[in-house]
């Protein structure tokens, strides 16, 4: 497959459907659940709060509390 070609192809279609197709294209990585691989630092860090977690269960926040603090910061 010429890629140069795909992609002149896909400048000559509307924005709509040009919309649908990347929506289409989307779905399709999706439906496969391919995820990238994480990077060293990004699987340092989530066994570093996964460590965390695991240490102190009990010192965690909900979601709504997160919110909250927020809110009253501003």
């Amino acid at each position: 497959m010429d890629i140069t070609a795909r992609l002149n192809e896909i400048a000559a279609l509307s924005i709509e459907d040009r919309i649908l197709l990347v929506q289409a294209i989307w779905d399709s990585i999706a439906a496969e659940q391919a995820y990238p691989d994480l990077t060293a630092p990004q699987n340092q860090e989530l066994d570093a709060r996964i460590n965390d977690y695991e240490t102190n269960p009990g010192n965690v926040l909900i979601w709504e509390e997160i919110k909250a603090s927020i809110k009253r910061q501003q």
